[in-house]
């Protein structure tokens, strides 16, 4: 799936110009001032996992554009006999479990809003093998840019099934407003501080999405 798959974008004056310049503006004043932190949390990943500090991956972002997508390492490279990866539960790290309860881990995605990549709010950037799995629905979640947190992540994050993620997100692309955005940024500080839904009950990492039966 391509981006000529991917139409009828809601085009507004605040999701055209306005967002866009806030999230750059704000994206660069955050990257400044937390700095430190990062510094701080890059050593501590270079010292517990070595290298690479990074974990960049290529994702699907606005139209299906691909794009590089950056968070802080928590999982080793750990295999087994076979040369495979182990599971993500074997893999994560004391360290990576506590980066992603206080979601230090999404910090370096400051990058891909500054870039243009990302932006604060919107549907999350999954994995593009998802591209060819969407309904045509669920791919209307790639009308907006994705974002660092959103409608679903506010919603239960990684406790709700997939299908009910994408069509948090679908609404979210129907209702964006600026009065929106603020209230989805007041929740997710709240959700962090909470730490609630971080992981499903029964797996390190959200399930691999499938497709629609």
């Amino acid at each position: 799936m391509n981006a000529k798959h991917f139409q009828g974008e809601r085009v507004t004056t605040y999701n055209r110009f306005i967002k866009p310049v806030c999230d750059r503006v704000v994206a660069a004043i955050a990257l400044l001032a937390l700095t430190p932190v990062m510094l701080i949390v890059a050593i501590a990943i270079y010292s517990k996992m070595g290298r690479p500090i990074f974990f960049c991956q290529p994702r699907p972002g606005k139209n299906g554009r691909i794009f590089i997508f950056y968070k802080f390492r928590t999982m080793t490279n750990d295999r087994g006999r076979d040369g495979s990866l182990l599971s993500d539960g074997r893999r994560l790290t004391p360290l990576g479990k506590f980066l992603r309860k206080t979601s230090l881990d999404e910090l370096p995605q400051l990058w891909n809003v500054l870039k243009g990549d990302m932006s604060f709010i919107g549907p999350r950037p999954l994995l593009i093998q998802y591209l060819n799995r969407y309904s045509p629905e669920q791919a209307r979640r790639h009308e907006l840019t994705p974002g660092i947190t959103g409608w679903a992540q506010v919603n239960g994050r990684n406790m709700i099934p997939w299908e009910e993620r994408f069509a948090l997100d679908v609404w979210y692309i129907d209702h964006q407003s600026l009065q929106l955005d603020l209230w989805i940024m007041v929740l997710t500080v709240w959700k962090i501080l909470k730490r609630e839904g971080i992981n499903h009950p029964e797996a390190a990492t959200m399930f691999e999405f499938k497709g629609n039966p």
